[in-house]
């Protein structure tokens, strides 16, 4: 296992404070962080040939977006403090992506905000948070 910490982040003040939690432990343990932000995605959709060629451009655009507004940024902060990151936007089931992509990296850990931009749906279907806590082969921080 590596001295890295994958962070989930979002945009939201749930994302920030997580994000702000990995980074004052990255400076205490020097410990490289993995900014990660997963788009729900489903592959379970029966389409049209032409509207799975739409649906790929809106995903390639959802992606630049997430890079550009919400992980860049944060890349960006994290550098400036010193602190050695990578960035992952990636598409699909957010738990189960965060986990892959912890066991992909190799991490220690995984931080995650209590809330993030889910809001209604979290209430009815469970978070995303809570899913990593029972389901993550690692730990996994939740900062209030």
């Amino acid at each position: 296992m590596s001295n890295s910490v994958l962070v989930a982040v979002d945009g939201s003040e749930g994302g920030n404070r997580a994000l702000q939690y990995a980074s004052e432990r990255a400076k205490l343990g020097g410990a490289k962080l993995i900014v990660t932000y997963v788009i729900e995605w489903s592959p379970y959709s029966f389409n049209t040939p032409e509207e799975n060629a739409e649906r790929h451009v809106r995903r390639e655009q959802e992606i630049e977006r997430a890079t550009s507004s919400v992980v860049e940024p944060a890349a960006a902060l994290l550098k400036a403090e010193g602190i050695e990151c990578e960035t992952v936007v990636r598409h699909g089931p957010p738990a189960e992506t965060l986990i892959k992509l912890a066991e992909k990296h190799g991490v220690q850990q995984i931080v995650i905000g209590r809330r993030g931009q889910s809001g209604i749906k979290s209430l009815l279907f469970g978070s995303v948070a809570g899913n990593l806590v029972q389901t993550s082969p690692v730990p996994v921080v939740v900062v209030p």
